[in-house]
């Protein structure tokens, strides 16, 4: 079974020109690899919520159970909120780009995108409110006015902090990705 996380392990050139039978187009995958920052905030909210489940079952045992379901409660949340962190990011297909953020997500098909481009522009660092000078990969989309662009992945955001070739790898697959089926 191909593990749809280590996609982006391969060459930038193999990743890009794959002709295998098995390699599904269609598939929504990320074209790059989370970043250390998300997998390390991801294992520590999953750390808490180990915690968090040994203290309901503790409080099952001695206490009420329903003290021990609010607390088994509160920690299915966390598991989901890590899991959805390491969810979080650009994905493409065949049939378009999908933006997926912590609460929402936006699919937007390949009929419907201008362009996808490289701007140097004031960034959140770390998805913070502080923003400070980057660059950032913008959706330009045929329903919406240029100037109103959305900025998918940025130089300073969990995935690329510290890390500007793999921002430019990741950048790069995406404007080709657009480039590719965006003429279709």
């Amino acid at each position: 079974m191909p593990l749809p996380f280590l996609t982006a392990d391969r060459t930038f050139d193999a990743a890009s020109d794959s002709s295998l039978p098995y390699d599904d187009r269609d598939r929504w995958r990320r074209p790059y690899r989370p970043g250390p920052w998300r997998v390390g905030g991801a294992a520590l909210g999953l750390l808490l919520a180990s915690f968090v489940l040994f203290a309901a079952v503790l409080i099952a045992l001695t206490g009420s159970a329903s003290s021990a379901a609010v607390v088994l409660g509160l920690a299915l949340a966390v598991i989901a909120a890590a899991l959805r962190m390491l969810r979080m990011g650009v994905w493409v297909s065949a049939r378009g780009l999908r933006h997926v953020c912590f609460l929402m997500t936006r699919t937007v098909p390949w009929r419907r995108v201008v362009s996808v481009r490289t701007v140097q522009q004031p960034v959140r660092w770390l998805g913070l409110p502080r923003t400070v000078q980057g660059q950032a990969l913008t959706l330009v989309r045929k329903d919406r006015a240029p100037e109103d662009t959305d900025p998918l992945l940025t130089t300073h955001s969990l995935d690329f902090l510290h890390r500007p070739a793999a921002f430019d790898r990741a950048a790069d697959t995406v404007e080709a990705w657009a480039a590719e089926y965006g003429r279709h």
